[in-house]
């Protein structure tokens, strides 16, 4: 497996980033930093599962929950000194990330117990392969998270 369409969808989240003159979110959205930490948490816990199967683990556990983290993102941007800093964490888990990727060969299609929800366009509860589940974050949860911010900057 390459990491190639992986860091496409990265691309388009930091263009929106680097873009910057980002508004207050909306009432129950997530503001610029807290879209920033909800990925850099997302990252963290992708890189804990890829590292699993890149061990040898036959199973591993991948849980995200769109509201779980609110208390948590809020703290990890006051930690990074905000939106700058987080980008840069960002970058660094990202990057970590696709390293893994492109070190996974045949462990991609090792099946991961898969618990993720995002509002009501994401929404998975079932065992898949790594894979699918990567591709899903590139297709899917990266672009999300990239029309947000694009949103908050319009």
């Amino acid at each position: 497996m390459e990491s190639g369409a992986l860091r496409q969808a990265y691309g388009g989240v930091f263009a929106e980033l680097d873009a910057g003159e980002f508004q207050a979110a909306p009432q129950g959205q997530l503001s610029a930093e807290q879209i920033v930490a909800h990925l850099v948490a997302n990252d963290e816990l992708m890189i804990q599962a890829t590292e699993a199967l890149l061990a040898g683990s036959p199973f591993a556990y991948y849980e995200l929950e769109e509201d779980i983290h609110r208390p948590q993102l809020d703290a990890l941007a006051a930690e990074q000194g905000g939106l700058r800093g987080l980008t840069a964490l960002l970058h660094g888990t990202s990057d970590r990330l696709c390293g893994l990727v492109d070190q996974l060969g045949l462990a991609a299609e090792t099946p991961v117990e898969t618990h993720l929800r995002e509002g009501f366009d994401l929404v998975v509860d079932e065992s898949l392969p790594w894979s699918r589940t990567l591709d899903l974050h590139s297709r899917v949860h990266l672009p999300k998270h990239q029309a947000q911010l694009h949103q908050l900057r319009a």
